[in-house]
């Protein structure tokens, strides 16, 4: 019972400056202990629009419902489209920011390694913003192979030398909404799955495709890297200095400890049982009735 006093949290109150922004993730095959910390940290902080993309698992829409998340079932937008779910998220970003014309800012992120300390847009965009670690560490072989797929060998191996670009994007909605879209038009080039968004990105990001700029680790976002710590219950970087996002963080082993312990939920709740008793028990303990 203690568990469920500290994790269904009351859904901070609306606050109208914030009502034009939203942050935009995909949840696809993920189960809870994935998604828990990105959400319970992203709304102990921010008290804008959390948009999910999701499957529909009642458990879990009801988890999120609990966290004010806006659920969206990626099935019911793609109909008989059926791309690899890394790219799938694209598509529908793109039309959510086409059709909800009142977000003017916008953050798309992976909801998998991401995790918040601060509201995310607490400092003003005046447009596209990528972000990279710090060392300048560059994309992976695996992921060469699939920049090869994509753009060719020679220019591949040109972009193969600059720094790789973290998976989370944000700036006003026009601009996420171009990044979106030409992340996509890349995609159907290439028959790659896995890694195929990644890529993409890389390439958006390091040609200026979309327009925006690159911005230097720990700023908006801190990618996980030697130096980083924990301390007063906040990750810090090297500096001393605190970023409103950490990506990547189960690089560390001492900075995932300390988000499975804060931010996580136990491992049983991972399971469709243990989620749906969790749920059961809240609903009858603070709303006066039973999940169906």
């Amino acid at each position: 019972m203690t568990f469920l006093h500290r994790d269904m949290l009351p859904i901070p109150a609306p606050d109208e400056g914030r009502a034009g922004q939203a942050v935009l993730a995909s949840a696809t095959g993920c189960d809870l202990a994935e998604i828990a910390p990105f959400v319970r940290s992203l709304r102990a902080v921010f008290a804008g629009r959390i948009i999910l993309i999701v499957e529909r698992k009642p458990t879990l829409l009801a988890w999120l419902s609990t966290h004010g998340v806006e659920a969206v079932v990626a099935a019911d937008r793609l109909l008989h489209w059926k791309p690899h779910p890394a790219v799938a998220r694209f598509a529908v970003f793109a039309q959510l920011l086409q059709e909800r014309r009142d977000i003017r800012q916008a953050l798309v992120a992976d909801i998998r390694t991401v995790v918040f300390q601060a509201d995310p847009f607490r400092r003003p965009m005046d447009g596209l913003e990528f972000f990279t670690g710090a060392g300048g560490a560059t994309p992976s072989a695996s992921e060469m192979r699939v920049l090869e797929t994509l753009m060719g060998q020679d220019l591949a191996r040109d972009l193969g030398r600059r720094s790789r670009i973290a998976d989370v994007v944000a700036g006003p909605s026009e601009a996420v909404l171009r990044f979106c879209r030409t992340v996509l038009l890349l995609c159907d080039r290439s028959r790659a799955g896995a890694g195929l968004d990644q890529a993409a990105s890389h390439v958006v990001a390091h040609l200026g495709l979309a327009g925006g700029r690159i911005r230097p680790n720990f700023q908006r976002a801190a990618i996980a890297s030697c130096g980083m710590r924990v301390e007063d219950g906040r990750i810090l970087n090297p500096d001393d200095s605190s970023s409103p996002i950490v990506v990547g963080y189960r690089r560390g082993p001492d900075l995932a400890q300390h988000i499975d312990r804060r931010w996580g939920v136990p491992r049983d709740l991972s399971t469709g049982a243990g989620l749906r008793r969790a749920m059961r028990t809240f609903q009858t303990s603070f709303l006066g009735g039973a999940l169906a």
